[in-house]
């Protein structure tokens, strides 16, 4: 019992149970834009975390808007979300944030904040899309693991 009491620490230290953050990337049919989301893959319980959205435009998107599936609202708590979308709606179920017009060769970052309600445990899917209006560029899908 005390090897095992020992041994939770040392396994926390290789981020088993941790906050490094993780990486995943879609590229548009066609080269228009890259969508990267950058989180992490395993939070525990009331960890506080950010997930960064990386959206490269290769060609103009004319009317940008990010969609987030229900995963990333799931027993989460939002506490920001910047820089703040022109407008905000739902797109079958899923949260849209429509974020205009983005220029070709320029970077738009979109930041969320997020806590995980403690009671929260397991895995969930989060994925998120980008579309130009109505046509949908890109979309990558996240898994994250909740400890206790």
């Amino acid at each position: 019992m005390l090897t095992l009491f020992c041994a939770l620490p040392v396994v926390a230290l290789f981020n088993v149970f941790g906050q490094a953050p993780h990486t995943t990337s879609a590229a548009a049919a066609g080269g228009a834009a890259t969508l990267s989301v950058e989180t992490p893959a395993n939070v525990r319980g009331g960890d506080l975390f950010q997930a960064r959205f990386d959206i490269r435009a290769r060609k103009e998107i004319k009317d940008a808007v990010l969609v987030l599936d229900p995963g990333w609202f799931n027993s989460l708590t939002i506490n920001t979300i910047e820089p703040a979308a022109s407008k905000e709606s739902s797109k079958d179920g899923k949260l849209a944030f429509d974020l205009g017009d983005i220029p070709s060769g320029k970077l738009w970052t979109e930041f969320l904040e997020l806590q995980v309600n403690p009671v929260n445990l397991g895995s969930q899917t989060e994925g998120a899309a980008l579309y130009d209006g109505n046509v949908q560029l890109a979309r990558v899908n996240h898994s994250l693991r909740i400890w206790p």
